[in-house]
């Protein structure tokens, strides 16, 4: 008998189903010489601290740091788990063979292991490799069983991983609680949590300390088409006046003109953080959503594997494409005219180099049915990027016209749109024409040489601040390890010391989340008073550095692939937990109290529960918001009135004082946003014998009254 064991009792259905054993049994499916089992999820785990000693049930700073002389593992305790388990371990213990049906990827590959570890199996095993659920994949992946051994890499980055989130958590977060933590309380500190948090840290602090400021450029209109000065941002309003008299002593002249074809490259297919970020971008999905709703696609058939970090596909399934783009019948108008050639063996789309253990995320050929609206959305953006891949590169016009006006040198850029190609299979997508709209941007044949009459004039800005991350942007730099990279190939190359694993990382949002060291508002990610705090209170840069935790990473690749070891790596772990203690044993920093994990792991006692931080405040700055008259310009601080920047055609401006009292920044906005302010006390009205208490209102004319 051989018994096969997968990670899901649906999973271990589908392949029951393949293989004949249509026998339901407790626990297992039996039939045709196997016997079908399952998991749900992982079964054991790493062995906790009081397991080893059980002084080491209290947390005590005079007990780190903690190093198990050997790990350990043990069963879940949960009688559902032990059942099941009890299930398995008789099942193995009556085999010839066990075949491992876990999920085909490293922490499938994990879960396994030690389920076979902990029941003791001595008999050959082997390993079912598969990227899709449909019956024909699973059908093949059986005739095509792998040995175990060649997963042997795999089970050590996976144990490596398990080892180092075990010695940096369970050391660390005892560490810090004990150290800073004011009451029963526990600071949670993890090897991509923390990172990924001081970099949300990071970039709020950058917001808070970012001081905005004026600036001006010299614009022009020549021909119905904007030009703009290429000399640096004018910082006083007084040499933009300068300029523009100089300007409107000069014609214009054109001194060069360009009209360039070029090429946009189709957009790469899905790895589950693209994925991610184009669910988020699009539907505001967070990154657990969409891949749960992927995820789902899977178990039911529709999509490839989905944890995946390659935008690839392998060369052996170029064949395939033609079935699977024949079988998008939903789609059959946007698939024929890729039908009608042969499929191309696009390098963009096919390379075995960059395809490790899965491909990039795919359409299968089973017609999708009985889908939910998110799953729906998730399918349509996986299988139109999938044909998008296949369709003609995108042929665009760039044109650049150089002008100067006297000796001020002008430059205008425009882009057309000549043939479509894959933006066709995005036509009717709102989102997607109004991007190419907003790219568009035509410009007329110029001679150089030809002069004539312009329009000077001022355009004012103000400097913006680094915009929050969302939990796009967040991906992308958990992705990169921090670096800004717009770039797929460097993305690609830095992938690999990125932070976290894309089966991972939607996780560490959410336990940041649950943690309340951030929030969100709107799209935006911010830090809780709580998570600045304890980022603030972390001096070691190993623990909070993106680039140095994304060094980790590339070593767990490395022992993926077989060129590093394990118990090297282990080393090193236990090497840098030993210098930390020493460390944070001897900082003084101050005590900071953290809000209480809803269930915090090793905790001895139960934390008391603490008030939720506020949100950070939005910061309204009133010269960042338009005039409500012209709603044309920008409002300005003068010497005793907030107005209109081009005040002298427009005429609105709100007094800083009024009736014998000062207006707060909040009575002015809310002017603004309300059209009228809350009760003030003690205004002194013309004509009143007496102070009264009243509320400003601006009227339709834009001028302010007063409201009893």
């Amino acid at each position: 008998m051989k018994v096969c064991i997968a990670e899901k009792p649906s999973v271990a259905k589908d392949i029951a189903e393949v293989l004949g054993a249509k026998q339901r049994k407790d626990g297992y499916y039996e039939g045709n010489g196997y016997q079908v089992t399952w998991t749900f999820g992982h079964f054991c785990t790493l062995k906790e601290p009081h397991d080893y000693f059980e002084r080491w049930k209290a947390w005590r700073l005079e007990d780190l740091p903690m190093i198990p002389p050997n790990f350990g593992i043990k069963l879940i305790d949960n009688s559902g788990v032990a059942k099941q388990f009890k299930v398995i371990e008789n099942l193995v213990h009556n085999c010839e063979q066990v075949i491992n049906c876990g999920d085909a990827g490293q922490e499938g590959e994990l879960i396994q292991r030690w389920v076979l570890l902990k029941a003791k199996c001595t008999v050959p095993v082997k390993r079912l490799w598969i990227s899709s659920l449909t019956e024909e994949a699973i059908r093949e992946g059986f005739q095509k069983l792998r040995e175990s051994e060649q997963y042997n890499n795999l089970y050590a980055a996976g144990s490596a991983r398990a080892i180092g989130d075990w010695l940096l958590g369970m050391n660390a977060t005892r560490l810090f609680t004990k150290k800073f933590g004011q009451g029963k309380i526990v600071l949670s500190i993890g090897r991509v949590q923390t990172p990924t948090l001081a970099m949300i840290v990071q970039r709020q602090k950058e917001i808070n300390a970012f001081v905005s400021e004026e600036y001006w450029e010299l614009k022009t209109l020549y021909r119905e088409t904007e030009f703009t000065a290429t000399i640096d941002r004018i910082r006083n309003i007084e040499k933009a006046e300068k300029g523009l008299e100089y300007l409107l002593k000069h014609p214009f002249e054109i001194t060069a003109f360009e009209r360039k074809e070029g090429k946009e490259g189709n957009p790469r297919l899905f790895d589950l953080t693209s994925l991610q970020v184009e669910g988020n971008k699009k539907y505001g999905y967070s990154a657990e959503e969409t891949l749960k709703h992927v995820q789902n696609l899977y178990e039911k058939k529709f999509v490839t594997y989905p944890r995946v970090d390659t935008t690839y596909l392998s060369e052996d399934l170029h064949p395939k494409i033609f079935g699977i783009m024949q079988s998008l019948m939903y789609y059959s108008a946007l698939t024929a005219p890729v039908l009608a050639k042969p499929i191309p063996k696009l390098k963009a789309v096919f390379d075995d180099k960059k395809v490790t253990d899965h491909h990039a995320i795919i359409p299968t050929d089973v017609l999708p049915q009985g889908l939910s609206t998110d799953e729906k959305r998730v399918y349509d953006l996986i299988t139109r990027r999938f044909i998008a891949a296949f369709y003609p590169e995108c042929k665009v016009s760039n044109t650049t016209v150089l002008g100067k006006v006297g000796a001020v040198e002008f430059k205008a850029t425009g882009k057309q749109i000549i043939e479509p190609g894959w933006r066709e299979v995005y036509a009717n997508d709102t989102t997607a024409k109004k991007e190419a709209a907003d790219e568009e941007k035509l410009i007329p044949n110029f001679v150089v040489g030809e002069s004539g009459p312009h329009e000077p004039k001022i355009h004012q800005g103000k400097t913006s601040p680094p915009k929050p991350y969302t939990e796009a942007t967040l991906l992308r730099a958990m992705e990169t390890a921090g670096k800004q990279v717009d770039d797929e190939e460097m993305r690609e190359l830095l992938k690999d010391n990125g932070i976290g694993r894309p089966s991972t990382r939607a996780n560490i949002i959410e336990t940041l989340f649950r943690r309340k060291y951030i929030e969100k508002k709107k799209k935006n990610l911010f830090a809780t008073q709580t998570g600045i705090d304890l980022i603030d209170t972390i001096q070691n840069e190993l623990l909070k550095s993106p680039e140095l935790t994304g060094d980790w990473e590339g070593k767990l690749r490395l022992i993926e692939k077989g060129e590093y070891e394990l118990n090297t790596f282990k080393q090193e772990l236990i090497q840098m937990v030993v210098d930390l203690t020493k460390e944070v044993m001897t900082n003084t920093r101050k005590m900071i109290t953290i809000v209480p994990d809803v269930k915090p792991e090793e905790q001895a006692e139960k934390p008391k529960k603490e008030a939720k931080p506020k949100a950070p405040k939005e910061v309204i700055v009133i010269e960042e918001l338009n005039c409500p008259k012209c709603k044309m310009h920008l409002l300005k601080k003068g010497s005793t009135a907030y107005g209109c920047a081009n005040f002298k055609v427009c005429g609105f401006k709100i007094p800083f004082e009024i009736l014998g009292k000062k207006l707060t920044d909040k009575h002015i906005i809310d002017l603004l946003s309300k059209g009228k302010t809350t009760k003030i006390k003690g205004l002194k009205v013309p004509g009143r014998a007496t102070e009264i208490d009243g509320k400003l209102v601006m009227d339709g004319s834009f001028n302010l009254e007063v409201s009893e």
